[in-house]
């Protein structure tokens, strides 16, 4: 599908945000509130490169290019800042702070205003102003220990859980509340997002779980960790994946008749003393086919089944381009707005900049 940038028309089409430029997880919320029809405004340093079409992360902003201990750069800021709906930073705590734009200061000049912190370890606390990255922020928050094969080092999902998961998505959820209500009581506040927060609340199922004594403290022991067999990935003839999660009797009970699975293990599907000859008569079933040929045994089925995909070969299944889960800008293959909306859609307003614009430009827009 093709797109082409566009003035904003989504949910948040009105609201205005401020982005610090930095790294990580705020440049992603600030994606996405763009996407979702938000005015973002990313105030960088002078110097920076701009221009880079392949940055999606970057795409749907303008940039001014101002420095923040230049006291006339300084006033433009906080002009900005002035008839702003949210700030979004990322910054180690204090350093908004030291260059005037804390939030009592920014409070000042616009009482409304939200105020959205994105750190690793939060604003407080003795870890808060020590260097970090998703791997530490998830490991301190229990899910680190629990991803990665049964007797082997953990294993970091990407920066998925930590960064995107606990930090982008819970700084994103914030910032709409209190947008919320801002709007009912015609203040602003403080969203402090941290991602080893973020991370700890992401955690809550599998806590409740070694409560209860039904989580196990090991890796690949669990039903959600790659321990159960009729949850995880096998490999195939060709050397590809599949996966399978049929967590649900009926679906166990199906998986099963399509894959031949001997009637005795039918019915062991919880006994986890059980697990490791079930683990092994599944992986010796998929390795007898390819994937091209399980996807056609099993895909669309009740199953539970889906092929392992590259992130190039994702674009081109047939599910994702019929949602149009990609879409096509200025030759860029971008991946799509989301959640989706039926009467204020989203939509991608635009490339990362190819340069920037001036102050008097923003404001002049915002008159």
């Amino acid at each position: 599908m093709s797109t082409s940038p566009s003035s904003a028309a989504g949910p948040l089409a009105g609201v205005r945000v401020i982005e610090f430029a930095g790294i990580g997880p705020g440049p992603f919320a600030c994606m996405l509130l763009s996407d979702l029809g938000a005015e973002v405004i990313r105030v960088d340093r002078p110097g920076a490169n701009l221009g880079d079409q392949l940055d999606i992360v970057g795409r749907g902003r303008k940039t001014v290019l101002l420095d923040l201990k230049n006291p006339e750069d300084k006033a433009q800021v906080m002009e900005l800042l002035g008839q702003a709906d949210v700030l979004v930073e990322g910054f180690r705590p204090g350093v908004m702070e030291r260059l005037g734009f804390g939030p009592d200061a920014v409070a000042g000049r616009n009482p409304k205003l939200v105020y959205g912190r994105m750190t690793g370890w939060g604003q407080e606390g003795p870890l808060a102003q020590a260097a970090g990255h998703d791997i530490n922020y998830i490991s301190i928050s229990g899910a680190l220990a629990a991803i990665g094969e049964k007797d082997r080092t953990a294993v970091p999902p990407l920066n998925l859980v930590g960064d995107y998961g606990g930090g982008s998505l819970y700084l994103v959820v914030g910032i709409l509340a209190a947008v919320l209500e801002a709007r009912r009581s015609g203040q602003g506040q403080v969203v402090d997002a941290a991602i080893c927060d973020g991370v700890v609340s992401l955690m809550t199922l599998f806590q409740t779980q070694r409560l209860r004594g039904t989580y196990e403290e090991t890796r690949g022991a669990n039903m959600l960790d790659g321990g159960a067999p009729y949850y995880r990935a096998y490999d195939t003839a060709d050397g590809s994946q599949v996966s399978v999660g049929a967590i649900e009797p009926k679906f166990f009970e199906l998986l099963c008749e399509k894959l031949g699975v001997p009637e005795e293990l039918r019915q062991a599907q919880n006994d986890r003393a059980r697990w490791p000859e079930m683990e092994e008569t599944l992986a010796r079933i998929f390795r007898t086919r390819t994937r091209a040929e399980w996807c056609e045994l099993l895909e669309g089925s009740d199953a539970c089944f889906a092929p392992v995909l590259t992130l190039s070969e994702a674009a081109r299944h047939p599910h994702m381009q019929a949602r149009a889960a990609f879409q096509e800008l200025d030759g860029v293959m971008h991946t799509a707005p989301a959640p989706r909306f039926s009467r204020t859609p989203a939509r991608i307003q635009g490339a990362a900049p190819k340069q920037a614009v001036t102050v008097g430009d923003v404001l002049s827009g915002w008159r």
